[in-house]
This record gives C-alpha cells, structure tokens and sequence, in this order.
C-alpha cells in the first residue's frame, strides 16, 4: 500500500510539471513582421513600457517624406536580454525623448508598429540596439 502511495504521489507531482510545460513553450511567432523592409521613424517618445515578455515603446513619429505624425507601437526583446546582451537600461530611452528609429513594419500597414532594429537618440548621438545576436556575429570583439 504504501508503494502505491509512492506511485500515486510521483505520476501526480510528473503530471503537474507537464501540465504546465505547455505554456512556458508557447511563444507567439514574429511573422507580422516584414523582415524584408525597414522603415525609418523620426519622433518622440510618448511612453517605455518595460515589461515581461517584451519591451515596447510608443511613439509619436512619422516616416521619411512623411508630413503626419503618428502613434507607432515598437516591439523589442525582454527586459533581461536587453540589459545582458545590448547594455540597455529601464532609462536609457525615457518618455520626452526625440529618437530616430529603423523598424522591421508590420506586414499589415495599416497598424502603425514594428519590430526595432535601431534607436538612435537625436540629442545625444547615442545609438541602441535590440539585436541579442549581435555578440555571435563575426568581427566583434
């Protein structure tokens, strides 16, 4: 009897784990964006939302050529792989801030937003990037 209380006691804890396997695989894919155009913004930041699963900012901007602002909504990585990899922190880009951005757009244009590739900081010259990749590429140091 009390190897089935053993039993019971492991397929219940086994079972549990895997239960909840499921969402902690789920991912959303990233094909609303259209990998094979860039679109550059120029603008201000209306708010930094630095939060888990992906940091995003809003952005008063408009595009090259364009005469009209609008509200963009930029997608980056997490929080921690920006700090690790990118040198990011919560304030590097602060609402109030004039940015000029390289965004992957979304494959719907209708929906202003896209997938950051560059921010630059137009008062300061300083350049950032989201790209956790970028220390396995070839020639860095």
């Amino acid at each position: 009897m009390n190897n089935a209380f053993k039993f019971a006691g492991t397929a219940a804890v086994i079972g549990g784990l895997l239960a909840g396997a499921g969402p902690v695989l789920a991912h959303h894919s990233a094909a609303m964006f259209d990998f094979t155009k860039t679109v550059t913004l120029t603008g201000t930041v209306a708010e930094v939302r630095w939060t888990n699963p992906h940091v995003t900012l809003l952005v008063d901007a408009k595009t090259e050529g364009g005469d009209q602002s609008t509200n963009w909504l930029i997608e980056m990585t997490s929080p921690s792989n920006l700090v690790r990899v990118s040198n990011w922190t919560r304030t590097s880009v602060k609402p109030g801030d004039n940015v000029k951005l390289v965004v992957a757009p979304l494959r719907e244009s209708d929906n202003k937003g896209g997938l950051l590739r560059t921010l630059t900081l137009i008062d300061t010259g300083q350049s950032f990037s989201p790209n956790i990749y970028q220390r396995s590429e070839p020639g860095l140091d």
